[in-house]
């Protein structure tokens, strides 16, 4: 495969979920941080983070880009650090 084969596989980005215990979460580009309460990804649409109870990885593919977790599933967030940003410029040009 070439290299632009791969960064096209990589875009790809899915969720799934099964009966709020089982996710299933496809162009995962990296792992930022985890523990059983919460997990911090990157994926190719944006950090995303994932919070329940009792959540441990079942099943990691690296080379695909793919995490299973297990546990009980509360809430995935998209967390958007560019909008802080806009909001934090904007502030401060009404200081200045």
């Amino acid at each position: 495969m070439n290299k632009d084969t791969d960064k096209v596989e990589l875009m790809n980005h899915n969720i799934t979920i099964n009966e709020r215990q089982n996710l299933l979460i496809s162009g995962i580009t990296k792992i930022d941080s985890f523990d059983n309460e919460e997990f911090l990804l990157e994926t190719s649409a944006g950090p995303l983070g994932v919070k329940g109870k009792d959540l441990e990885i079942i099943k990691l593919d690296t080379y695909e880009g793919t995490i299973m977790i297990k546990g009980i599933i509360d809430g995935l967030t998209y967390l958007d650090s560019g909008k802080t940003k806009k909001e934090n410029s904007m502030i401060t040009r009404l200081f200045k």
